[in-house]
C-alpha cells in the first residue's frame, strides 16, 4: 500500500531523517530504496544499518526497495557509519547506512552514497531520489540478497592509513555511547599498541546510559569521571552511528572540533608540505591560520558532509575538519570517520613527549561561544536584518560577519525554526559582548539556547 505520509518532511539537505513510524516507516524505507536504486548506475548496493530498535525493520524494507529495482543487495549488518563508507569505497559500490546518528532514540534515517563513498545531498542527487520515491516499488523483489563481513577489511584500512605503527604507549578512555563504535572499537584495539579503558561499548538501541550526542556537555560527565578516575592519555567519545568523534584531554577538559581540525591538519602537512586542507565556516580562525603557517593552502567551504567532500575532491585536499566532529581523509576515500581521527590523534600524542592538555595550546589562541540557538519566526528575515545592522555580505552559508577581532556566523537550521550563532574573539569577555550585541537584534520567540 502506498504510504499517506509526506516524504518532503524526511529528506533533509544531507540524508533521511525523521520519527518512526510517524514520519519514516517501512514503506517509506522501501519507497527510498527502490527510487536510490533506479538512481544509480550499479547492480549492487551495501547495506548497513545502526544499533536504534526500528534499524533492522527500515533496513529490511530498504534492500527490498533495492531488490524491486532489480539490484542485488550486500547486508553488512550492524555497523558504523563510516564502515559503509569504506565498503563503498573500497568496493566501488553505491551504499546507504540506516541510522539517525545523535538523533533520540525515537528517530531513523537513511544516508546514502554513491560508488567510491561519494556524497548524495540535496546538491548531489537527493532531490532527484526525493522524486523517484514518489513511484511505488513492485512487489516482486528480483534482485538478489547476501549478507557480507567487512570488519575485518575496514581495520586493515584503519590501521594503514594511520600508520598505527607509531602508536605505542597510550592508555585511551572511550565512550561508546552504547551505539555501534563498539562493532569496531574492539577489533582496533586488539591491533595496537595501547590499553582500552572502555565504556558503554555494548551497543544497544535503546541507549541506556546517556543520549548517543556527545556535543552536548552532559552526555560527556560519564567520560570525564572516568578520566578522573583512571588517568588517560586521551578520552574520546563517540555518536550514535560513530561517525563523529569528540576528544578529551589528559586533564579532563573537551576539545573543540576547531582544535582538533588544526592540530590534525598540522600533522598532515608535517607529512606533506603544501597541501590543501578543507574547513567549514564555523571552524576558528587558528584552523586557516595553522594551515597557511605551516605552508598548506586552506579551503573554507558550507557546513555539511556533502559540501566538504566535494571541495575536497575539487582542491584534491588531504584532510578536512568541521567544528561539529566530523574529520574527512583523503587517503579514506574523502570520507568522514571518527575512528580514524581518534588514531591519528593517538599518534600524534605518540610522537610527542607533552600531554594533549598542553599539546592544544598552541592551537587555541581564541575564545568561541559555542553554538548558540535561536528560536524565531522567520530565519531568512532575521538574518536579513542582522546583515543590514552589521553591513554583512558574506552569505556562503547563513551570514558570517568578521569584525577584525572578532567574528560571527548565523545559519538557518535545515529542519526548524532555528539560528544557530557561532562567535569568536580574543576573550571571553569579547565573546561575551559580541553574543549579546547579536541576539538584541534578533526576536526570539522562545528561549532556545544551548
Amino acid at each position: 500500500m502506498r504510504s499517506l505520509m509526506n516524504l518532503d518532511a524526511v529528506f533533509k539537505a544531507y540524508d533521511v531523517r525523521g520519527v518512526v513510524p510517524a514520519e519514516l516507516d517501512e514503506d517509506a524505507a522501501r519507497r527510498i530504496g527502490f527510487a536510490f536504486a533506479r538512481f544509480v548506475d550499479a547492480d549492487r548496493i551495501v547495506v548497513g544499518r545502526d544499533v536504534r530498535t526500528s534499524s533492522p525493520i527500515l533496513a529490511a524494507a530498504l534492500g527490498d526497495g533495492i531488490r524491486a529495482a532489480g539490484l542485488a543487495v550486500s547486508d553488512l549488518g550492524m555497523i558504523t557509519t563510516d564502515m559503509v563508507y569504506f565498503a563503498s569505497g573500497h568496493l566501488d559500490l553505491p551504499g546507504a547506512m540506516v541510522t539517525a546518528s545523535h538523533n533520540p532514540k525515537g528517530y531513523n534515517g537513511i544516508k546514502l552514497c554513491l560508488a567510491g563513498a561519494a556524497p548524495v545531498g540535496a546538491d548531489s542527487g537527493l532531490v532527484e531520489v526525493r522524486a523517484l520515491a514518489d513511484e511505488e516499488p513492485p512487489s516482486d523483489l528480483v534482485g538478489s540478497y547476501r549478507t557480507d563481513d567487512v570488519l575485518d577489511a575496514y581495520v586493515d584500512h584503519m590501521l594503514m592509513v594511520a600508520g598505527s605503527a607509531s602508536i605505542s604507549g597510550l592508555r585511551v578512555a572511550v565512550d561508546g555511547g552504547n551505539g555501534v563504535a563498539g562493532v569496531a572499537i574492539p577489533s582496533i584495539f586488539d591491533r595496537i599498541d595501547a590499553n582500552l579503558i572502555g565504556l558503554f561499548l555494548d551497543p544497544d538501541g535503546t541507549f541506556p546510559n546517556h543520549h548517543p550526542d556527545p556535543l552536548r556537555p552532559e552526555n560527556l560527565v560519564d567520560l570525564t569521571a572516568l578520566i578522573a578516575r583512571e588517568l588517560p592519555d586521551l578520552g574520546v567519545a563517540f555518536d550514535g552511528d560513530a561517525d563523529r568523534a569528540f576528544f578529551v584531554d589528559d586533564a579532563g577538559d573537551s576539545l573543540p572540533g576547531s582544535t582538533v581540525t588544526a592540530m590534525l591538519a598540522s600533522w598532515f602537512l608535517a607529512e606533506d608540505s603544501g597541501a590543501s586542507i578543507v574547513h567549514n565556516l564555523i571552524c576558528s580562525k587558528a584552523v586557516p591560520e595553522t594551515v597557511s603557517a605551516a605552508g598548506g593552502t586552506p579551503v573554507r567551504t558550507r557546513v555539511g558532509h556533502s559540501y566538504i567532500k566535494q571541495v575536497m575532491k575539487e582542491t584534491g585536499a588531504v584532510f578536512g575538519g568541521e567544528h561539529s566532529g566530523h574529520y574527512y581523509f583523503k587517503s579514506n576515500f574523502r570520507a568522514d570517520s571518527g575512528i580514524l581521527a581518534m588514531l591519528i590523534l593517538m599518534r600524534i600524542l605518540s610522537e610527542s613527549s607533552r600531554p594533549l592538555s598542553e599539546l592544544r595550546r598552541e592551537f587555541e589562541p581564541y575564545e568561541q561561544s559555542g553554538e548558540i540557538n535561536m528560536t524565531v519566526v522567520d530565519t531568512k528575515a532575521e538574518i536579513d536584518r542582522v546583515a543590514t545592522v552589521f553591513n554583512g555580505s558574506d552569505r556562503l552559508d547563513g551570514l558570517t560577519v568578521d569584525l577584525g577581532d572578532s567574528w560571527f556566523n548565523l545559519r538557518p537550521s535545515n529542519t526548524e525554526p532555528v539560528l544557530r550563532l557561532n562567535v569568536e574573539a580574543a576573550d571571553s569577555q569579547g565573546v561575551e559582548e559580541l553574543v549579546a550585541q547579536v541576539r538584541s537584534h534578533i526576536r526570539e520567540v522562545a528561549d532556545g539556547s544551548s
